[in-house]
């Protein structure tokens, strides 16, 4: 679906884009003005990204961002990624959804946990930090 609207075949209220991206308004909104930005390459995960791709995506997507707050007054914003799991389509995507005081969001959308010790958090970080 999002490679439809990349290439103009699939209709989106798009916002803005550049070489690299495109920003066009979520269907399913949070708030009014949540925008979705995309590579226009077809990438699943921010993995797939190539580092020389950072900075043009990412940047639109700061850009994207400043947008929504100042033409929609917003007090700050929400910008978030899923990878696979909980990714409704199967196109690398950033959120950026407006925030205003007291807007009811509360948090993040999935419980919270505590690490049983510091020992197991320490575990953790080594496990990933190998990974790194």
């Amino acid at each position: 679906m999002f490679c439809g609207i990349v290439a103009g075949e699939v209709p989106a209220f798009v916002v803005g884009s550049t070489a690299e991206c495109v920003a066009f308004l979520d269907t399913r909104p949070v708030f009014k003005g949540h925008t979705l930005v995309v590579p226009r390459a077809h990438l699943v995960v921010l993995s797939d990204l190539p580092a020389s791709g950072l900075s043009g995506y990412f940047g639109f997507v700061q850009a994207v961002d400043r947008a929504v707050q100042s033409a929609l007054s917003a007090g700050g914003s929400f910008v978030a990624l899923n990878n696979r799991v909980s990714q409704s389509v199967p196109h690398l995507h950033t959120h950026v959804v407006p925030r205003t005081k007291g807007d009811g969001l509360r948090g993040f959308f999935w419980p919270r946990t505590k690490y049983a010790s510091d020992d197991e958090a320490r575990d953790y970080a080594k496990r990933i930090g190998s990974a790194l």
